[in-house]
């Protein structure tokens, strides 16, 4: 089973959503950012390096919010989908790897058309059963000067 982290960034009530470039695998659908483990990484450090490489940030990763498995059948094996919480300077955020990005509210998820493996997280976003929190990133930067 593949081992997939995707962080949930919050800044003033929205969280970010992004946009895979056309031409990839699963084309113009949105997720959240992050990415594949890979061997020898930890969750936090895999979800650290994927938010380098596609925001141009550092971040400081919290608690496991959510997860799930998933079976694409695109994809040899299934996933397994961990979404954390994270931290990091929005106005330090920067398109590196995506059609495009969003700060979306939690009740205006449902209308972009996400990956189906996410698709159980937006409507516990969405229904406020998960909510989004300013807590999270408080927690997180205790100490950090990420917060603006």
């Amino acid at each position: 089973m593949l081992t997939v982290v995707a962080a949930l960034i919050e800044h003033q009530g929205k969280v970010l959503a992004c946009q895979r470039k056309r031409g990839q695998r699963f084309e113009l659908m949105w997720e959240f950012p992050g990415g594949k483990v890979e061997s020898g990484e930890t969750q936090e450090q895999a979800l650290i390096r994927e938010l380098r490489e596609e925001l141009g940030v550092t971040a400081k990763i919290g608690r496991e919010v959510f997860r799930t498995k998933y079976s694409y059948a695109e994809m040899r094996e299934p996933i397994n989908l961990i979404f954390l919480s994270a931290a990091v300077r929005p106005s330090e955020v920067r398109n590196l790897e995506f059609e495009q990005i969003a700060w979306r509210t939690p009740d205006s998820l449902p209308e972009l058309n996400f990956l189906a493996a996410d698709r159980e997280l937006i409507e516990k976003l969405a229904s406020g059963e998960i909510p989004i929190k300013a807590a999270w990133k408080r927690q997180l930067l205790r100490g950090k000067d990420l917060a603006e």
